[in-house]
Formats: structure tokens, C-alpha cells, sequence
């Protein structure tokens, strides 16, 4: 199931910035986040991933950051963790040379499981169940002649207080850090998800909207990718993300 086209196509225009200050949270959401479409092959699509151009918002690594992303050079991330399978496409782009895709570039991405656990992290605080040794749901990959990088994951489930979310690290070829972000993603599409795929998924909806969640509040617009496919075939997640070079 392809769904590279994603990366091309897709989106929203972005409002004014007079616009979005005028707007709710609630309303902004919802702009960013288009209704689910039902396509002929009868997959759902939602969501729409920045084509503007902007450089993509900065936002915090933790509270679980991968402790050594070297040593896990893998694109099927998924390990033993079970959940709907997820296909994510992270294009970068150049916003220096016209947002031209960036090759070779170093992109890790790392999220929580079906259940909001992360691995490497221990059972205290918000992380109510200890995975110290383990190294589920999370990669390194190198992106392209076209920027492209891919992963296969499962649909991340969510924990309090947090809209669910995929974290993301990129470096140059160098090394060099270039941006730490994270992507949303569409809300009607988790609510199905969460509602439906009852066997992986059996906490029911996120507490926290992507319009109320500490990250997106003041940025979904840009973090919020194409997310396309069914419960039964797995989804597609395409993401642009421009980093200045």
C-alpha cells in the first residue's frame, strides 16, 4: 500500500497570523485537521501535512528520549509491541533551498505503545511500568535523494495528559542537530481507532485534544501530517518536516 503520493499532494492553506490569533484552540484544531474522507478503495483519509514551507516548531525530546539512537539503525521499529501497523513517511525538507528534500539526513523517532509506555524507562512517575532493557518503538533511519525517510510501527496509543504524538530527532549527515519536533495526529482518526481496534486498544479515547495538549496548542497546523488507511490494512502516516540548513 503506497501512500508516497501524500508527500506531494495534500493540505490547508494556513491562516493569517492575524487569523489564527482571532481563533479558539478548538477552531484551530479543526482547520488543521479536516473531516475523514472515505476513498474508493474504501480507506479514510484525515489530517494534511504542512506544504507551506515553514520551518517546522521546535519542541522538547522528553520525558522518554532514546538514550543511545545510534545503535538502533532499524525501520521496522515495532519489536514485540502489538497495535494497528502504521507505515510513517517523514519527508525533510530544506527551507533554504525551497524546501527542496534533504538527503542523507539522520531522522530517529521513537513513541509510546498501545498501552502509553515507553521503553528504556522504568516504572516511576509516568512511566507506570518498567522497560528499562528493552527497545521497542524506536529507530534511526537516513533519508533519500528525496528526503524521504520510512519506518513500520504500530498506531501509538496515548497516556494522561498528552495528545497522542511521534517524537522526532534530526541531524545532519554530520551529525549536527538540526531540530527535535513531534507529529500529531488527526483526532477522528485516533477515535476510531481507539473505539474500534478494542483487542490492542482498550483505554477508550485520549484524555487530552490535540487544541488542549501543552505542544500542539500553539502549533498543530505545522505538526499535523496525512494519516490514510483502515483498521483492517493498517494506515499511512506522510509528514513533511522543513529544517533550515
Amino acid at each position: 500500500m503506497k501512500r508516497i503520493d501524500f508527500l506531494k499532494k495534500a493540505g490547508v492553506s494556513l491562516f493569517s497570523a492575524g487569523v489564527l490569533a482571532a481563533c479558539t484552540k478548538d477552531s484551530l484544531e479543526a482547520a488543521a485537521t479536516p473531516g475523514t474522507t472515505t476513498n474508493p478503495d474504501g480507506t479514510t483519509t484525515s489530517g494534511s501535512t504542512n506544504t507551506s514551507c515553514s520551518t517546522t516548531p521546535s519542541e522538547t525530546a522528553g520525558p522518554f528520549p532514546t538514550k543511545s539512537p545510534a545503535s538502533l539503525v532499524i525501520k521496522d521499529i515495532r519489536s514485540d509491541r502489538t497495535g494497528v501497523p502504521l507505515a510513517v513517511l517523514i519527508t525533510i525538507q530544506n527551507k533554504n533551498k525551497s524546501c527542496a528534500g534533504l538527503a542523507g539526513a539522520v531522522v530517529d523517532v521513537w513513541h509510546c505503545d498501545k498501552d502509553g509506555y515507553y521503553s528504556e524507562y522504568g516504572g516511576t512517575g509516568m512511566q507506570q511500568a518498567n522497560f528499562q532493557s528493552v527497545h521497542f518503538l524506536r529507530g534511526r533511519q537516513t533519508t533519500n535523494a528525496d528526503g524521504l525517510a520510512a519506518f513500520t510501527t504500530i498506531f501509538p496509543g496515548w497516556y494522561s495528559g498528552r495528545a497522542p504524538h511521534i517524537h522526532v530527532h534530526i541531524y545532519d549527515s554530520g551529525g549536527k542537530s538540526l531540530l527535535v519536533t513531534q507529529i500529531a495526529f488527526p483526532t477522528d482518526i485516533c477515535d476510531h481507532v481507539y473505539t474500534t481496534a478494542t483487542s490492542f486498544y482498550t483505554r477508550g479515547k485520549q484524555d487530552t485534544s490535540n487544541a488542549r495538549d501543552n505542544v500542539f496548542s500553539d502549533s498543530i497546523a505545522l505538526e499535523m501530517p496525512t494519516v490514510s488507511g483502515s483498521i483492517a490494512d493498517g494506515y499511512t502516516l506522510a509528514h513533511n518536516i522543513v529544517v533550515n540548513v
